[in-house]
């Protein structure tokens, strides 16, 4: 198979394969997903031939995303992601913990939207400032 990409289109490309590798292994420790780090390592091993060789770097014999590449930028962009994500679930949970757990329909769904809008209205406001744990039995 062949891809033609400009330097520019490629360059995306790196980003967004380290991005896709970082989400699926790096919480896996020792149990990573081969066949992804052997895809990273294939596309960043081409850096060296697209005039990128900063981009790229061995270790114990593989290509591997460089430091350069690493600290430029692209962990700003995950942990924008991760925050995102973040307060988005815990405000869901928290709308549905108001709701008592109740499905999610038709009747309710309005209902469930404005409650997280809400709390996603607090925590652009006061990130989890605000929030308090109560360790009183309900």
């Amino acid at each position: 198979m062949n891809i033609e990409l400009s330097k520019k289109e490629f360059r995306r490309l790196l980003d967004l394969v380290y991005i896709g590798n970082w989400i699926l292994n790096s919480t896996r420790g020792n149990d990573r997903i081969e066949d992804y780090d052997q895809v990273e390592s294939k596309l960043f091993g081409l850096c060296r031939d697209t005039g990128m060789q900063k981009l790229v770097e061995k270790w114990e014999g593989i290509d591997i995303p460089s430091r350069a590449f690493a600290d430029g930028g692209i962990h700003e962009a995950i942990m924008d992601y991760e925050d995102t994500v973040f307060f988005e679930i815990l405000a869901e949970e928290l709308a549905r913990r108001d709701m008592d757990y109740q499905p999610v329909s038709r009747e309710n769904y309005d209902e469930l939207v404005s409650r997280m809008d809400d709390y996603i209205a607090e925590f652009e406001a006061h990130g989890t400032d605000n929030l308090v744990l109560s360790t009183d039995d309900v």
